[in-house]
């Protein structure tokens, strides 16, 4: 089986059914499962009946999201020396944007899957009559509001965390159907702590630059060529995005190079057979990742057995500018909500739209040419380490 890149929250996820998918025995799929934050952010619609793990998957789409939170899964702040490592700030900065946003389609019966990636700074409609901002910021309006009511009726501490978090969740989603025209009938997601504690247990994930990189906002600081990166260095190689000469883009494969390299880490049989390695893998994985309440992880891994030897195709949705002035939110990145659906609906196969799903002269146009190539990305260094030519930039 091969997996290609699905944006950093996979590999929280990838962690979970590569226990299932690799055949190292449900035990420990039940073990990792059963400590799973969990929370009701899926609509009743939205939900899949339960079928049994003979029954092949049905066509579903997960939202994976990074939040860049200073609290854990379980909705504790972080102590200030992990904020330290991570170069997070404290408890107050980062607001509770979700840093990564990536669609995941599986097509029914669980063969060639294709994961859309949703810049951060995509300039949409906010669900919940929020209006016009950042895409990224649908997570914090709905965590907000809920923030304020909840303190209103006395609510504090952990509980309140884990109440506002659900609804930054639930505005998100919304905010991704009303954007994308699909259906999210799952939801999965990780904080930076958990992405800094999952890249620990694995041990390290090889990487290679084309160049040296020296980005003082986020601590990025590697030499050019072929490397091993854990905990906070992983976390800068992923989070940089200044001195990047396409912003997001350019972010967004940097992700897929770093995930297509740590799951084929997490899926590597010197992982999972390693009693120290899975013991920690399984602790980071129960800290730090959240799904949705109604989602039957061990059946599904069951059911993703499956997967075809294609894995997972990446792709990123089309954009029209990477500069869009906007009025409060500053520069963002412009987007044809309809070029975008009818980019999608030619993606997944789904045939001609709606007539008023298609963009048309030039929208159609500058919505596909600015669509993103759909390769895949490698960080796994040749056998020859002068030779940078497959290594990101």
């Amino acid at each position: 089986m091969r997996w290609k890149p699905i944006g950093y929250t996979a590999l929280g996820l990838a962690s979970v059914l590569a226990l299932g998918v690799a055949g190292y025995g449900w035990t420990q799929v039940n073990r990792l499962t059963s400590g799973l934050a969990t929370a009701d952010v899926i609509e009743p619609s939205a939900q899949l009946p339960s079928s049994p793990p003979n029954v092949p998957v049905p066509e579903q789409n997960i939202l994976l999201v990074g939040i860049d939170a200073r609290t854990d899964a379980q909705g504790n702040p972080l102590p200030q020396n992990v904020l330290d490592q991570l170069h997070a700030g404290n408890s107050s900065d980062g607001g509770d944007t979700t840093d990564t946003m990536i669609v995941l389609h599986i097509p029914a019966g669980g063969g060639a899957a294709t994961a859309i990636s949703i810049p951060r700074d995509s300039y949409v409609e906010i669900a919940d009559g929020y209006g016009k901002h950042k895409i990224n910021s649908a997570y914090t309006y709905g965590k907000q509001a809920a923030l304020t009511q909840l303190a209103a009726q006395g609510v504090t501490g952990a509980e309140q965390e884990r109440q506002a978090d659900k609804a930054g969740a639930r505005t998100a989603i919304r905010t991704v159907e009303q954007f994308t025209g699909l259906t999210i009938n799952h939801y999965a997601a990780i904080n930076l702590f958990g992405f800094y504690t999952l890249s620990n247990a694995v041990g390290g994930v090889p990487v290679c630059l084309s160049e040296p990189v020296h980005d003082p906002y986020s601590g990025a600081d590697f030499p050019a060529g072929p490397q091993v990166l854990s905990g906070a260095r992983a976390l800068e190689f992923v989070r940089q995005r200044h001195g990047l000469a396409n912003g997001d883009l350019d972010r967004i494969a940097r992700q897929q190079a770093f995930l297509s390299s740590a799951a084929k880490v997490v899926l590597d049989a010197g992982t999972l057979a390693n009693p120290v390695k899975l013991d920690r893998l399984i602790a980071a994985v129960q800290q730090s990742v959240l799904i949705d309440s109604g989602w039957d992880i061990l059946t599904f891994a069951q059911q993703m057995r499956g997967l075809s030897a294609d894995g997972l195709t990446f792709v990123t949705i089309p954009v029209q500018s990477l500069s869009l002035q906007t009025p409060y939110d500053g520069d963002a990145v412009k987007v044809d909500p309809v070029g975008v659906r009818a980019f999608i609906d030619n993606l997944l196969g789904k045939g001609p739209a709606s007539p008023s799903a298609h963009p048309s002269g030039a929208a159609a146009q500058a919505a596909q040419s600015s669509a993103p190539p759909t390769t895949e990305t490698s960080v796994v260094p040749s056998s020859n380490s002068s030779d940078l030519s497959g290594c990101v930039h």
